[in-house]
């Protein structure tokens, strides 16, 4: 007679049911842990299948392509000389604009999901959250940077071509065109952080646009000498005029020059990620 207190026996784990004769079924499909691979197929299936993405690249592939072209045609019609501005500093005025695209799609690569509630499935399927963001991080860079890529070697070619110019030396057409390339599709990075933090895209785009446009239009509007460092400070650190140093066509004299607004952008943003992942690990979806 056993007694509550005796030590029972382990029990064992059930076993696959099967009638008697036949062998349990065993799937074909192999299990192996998931991987940032798996999340990158993942979540390049959704970028490339949701009508945003289309829509937002479309808009900006024809901003940077119309502006561009429309600037050199207004120049060439009316037998300008453009002297010592840079040729390739023309389309410029395209690929300001076409930013606001890559940041709404930078925006909406998270945020979208919070709205429809997606993200519940997202992180279901794949509980790391790091592993999450992280490939949706790449993802998006390397798209935006591709397009942009793209994009402005195409627009500076025909500027090349349209137009009597000095031809751009091999450091010109780099920042130009990589430069540029790397500087967009970090400020789309930024926007994707602001969107993981804010989790509307409402929200975060209107910070965005403001990040962008708002330093330039208060410098233009500080008439107080008491306010000229400050207003010298907002000139040379928007992003504006950050964007145009690639074009070697700044609207200041003193300022980051060279590479360094693609560093100072590249410090926010990794900032940003930091705080966008401790948020996604330590919040409820």
């Amino acid at each position: 007679m056993t007694t509550p207190y005796q030590q029972q026996a382990p029990q064992q784990a059930p076993r696959p049911y099967a009638p008697q004769g036949v062998a349990p079924y065993v799937s074909p499909i192999p299990v192996r842990r998931a991987t940032l691979g798996d999340a990158l197929a993942s979540e390049w299936t959704k970028i490339r299948s949701v009508r945003s993405t289309m829509w937002t690249l479309g808009v900006m592939i024809v901003l940077i392509v119309g502006v561009g072209l429309l600037g050199a045609v207004a120049v060439g019609s009316s037998g300008a000389d453009l002297g010592e501005t840079p040729v390739l500093s023309l389309g410029f005025f395209g690929v300001l604009l076409g930013a606001i695209p890559v940041i709404t799609l930078g925006v909406m690569t998270v945020a979208s999901e919070y709205g429809t509630g997606m993200i519940r499935t997202t992180l279901t399927a794949c509980p790391s959250r790091s592993r999450v963001l992280t490939a949706k991080a790449i993802v998006f860079f390397l798209l935006a940077f591709a397009i942009t890529l793209v994009t402005t070697a195409a627009v500076g070619a025909l500027h090349t071509a349209m137009l009597d110019g000095s031809e751009p030396t091999g450091t010109a057409w780099l920042r130009a065109t990589v430069g540029v390339s790397l500087y967009v599709a970090t400020l789309g990075l930024l926007s994707l952080a602001i969107g993981s933090l804010i989790r509307h895209s409402a929200g975060a785009i209107t910070i965005m646009i403001g990040l962008v446009l708002l330093p330039l239009v208060l410098a233009m509007f500080m008439f107080s000498e008491t306010l000229a460092d400050l207003q010298q400070a907002l000139f040379e650190y928007s992003i504006p005029n950050q964007l145009s140093v690639f074009y070697d066509a700044s609207v200041t004299t003193s300022g980051p020059s060279g590479w360094e607004p693609l560093w100072i952008l590249l410090g926010v943003t990794a900032a940003a990620l930091g705080g966008a992942f401790l948020a996604l690990e330590k919040r409820d979806v």
